[in-house]
């Protein structure tokens, strides 16, 4: 039989019977099936997401050809979309259920130093990274079109095994937007898929911060002597200076911080520990350390971790890791 090039329509309910067969086939070899579902005509709702899809239709490649994927991720027939690093893998159900699959390229060093330069002391949580509760400034350095995240069209290599002559065909638009609702619930694949690190972003601007700090005691001490100096005539030299010496071998005594969300990341960056190292160090798993992170106030922790917590929280950098070191909290 001969369509002309064209197969017959096949209707959304059609579509949809024809995808859960085909996706049944799929969980039974074993695949994680990963479908998205949209509820409304709204693809995506969060800062990440709508950043996404408004990044893609900036560029003329795409936006003339996005739009012939709204109703298909709309209805349901992108049935699975998996993001890995540099790749976008998903099923897609047409007339036939097609195969398609996007490679990233990875975000160049040079501009990632640059973001994370731009981004230093301005993020305060990776709570607030991943919810998007950013400033209009750290917006604007993630958002940008040309240096920030989100790939260019020349990074982005487009591939379905529909007929379809045109790269970007609705299958391919269609799982490109649901890349978009895949980001309103797990913002970290962004970075995934583009090969960097996003709690770099954190523990850059906790370093920043530090050094900042650093500074200005610094510049209150030498401020504090040079008055002395001035007012009295003579150089500063420390009055007792086996005492001084001691003085600068003793860390200042820190009291136990309270259990929180934002507390775990805040003194995860002050350490520079990744999730499994902080959750090594704490005794517990990195899976609990990011749900702890996650908590909007206190954490409600079992009597052994939140024991272990004020252990760790008093230490310094260089104790952290000593302690890291000699295996972490049993």
């Amino acid at each position: 039989m001969s369509w002309y090039f064209y197969k017959p329509y096949v209707s959304v309910g059609e579509r949809r019977r024809l995808a859960a067969r085909a996706m049944d086939k799929l969980r039974k070899k074993g695949v994680d099936i990963q479908p998205v579902a949209i509820a409304g005509r709204t693809i995506a709702h969060s800062f990440w997401g709508r950043a996404w899809c408004e990044h893609l239709e900036k560029f003329s490649d795409y936006e003339n050809r996005l739009p012939r994927g709204r109703a298909y991720v709309r209805n349901g027939s992108v049935c699975h979309l998996e993001v890995g690093a540099g790749s976008i893998e998903a099923r897609v159900q047409g007339s036939e259920l097609y195969k398609v699959r996007i490679s990233v390229a990875k975000l160049p060093g040079k501009k990632w130093q640059d973001v994370k330069g731009r981004c230093a002391g301005r993020i305060g949580s990776l709570l607030e990274l991943l919810q998007g509760r950013l400033s209009e400034q750290v917006m604007e350095v993630v958002t940008d079109r040309d240096r920030g995240l989100f790939p260019l069209p020349k990074e982005i290599d487009l591939d379905c095994s529909c007929p379809d002559w045109a790269d970007m065909c609705k299958h391919v638009a269609a799982v490109l937007y649901g890349v978009g609702a895949r980001l309103d619930t797990k913002p970290e694949l962004l970075f995934l898929l583009r090969g960097v690190n996003h709690e770099e972003l954190i523990t850059a601007g906790a370093g920043a911060v530090a050094s900042v700090a650093e500074g200005k005691r610094r510049g209150r001490r030498r401020l504090a002597d040079g008055e002395l100096a001035e007012v009295f005539g003579i150089e500063m030299a420390e009055a007792h200076p086996v005492r001084a010496a001691k003085r600068a071998t003793r860390p200042a005594a820190r009291r136990p911080a309270p259990l929180t969300g934002g507390g775990v990341a805040r003194l995860r960056a002050e350490f520079g520990m990744t999730l499994a190292q902080f959750a090594k160090l704490l005794g517990v798993s990195a899976p609990t350390i990011g749900n702890w992170e996650r908590k909007a106030g206190a954490v409600n922790a079992q009597p052994r971790k939140s024991r272990l917590w004020a252990e760790v929280s008093v230490l310094s950098k260089g104790e952290a890791w000593e302690r890291l070191r000699k295996g972490g909290g049993r």
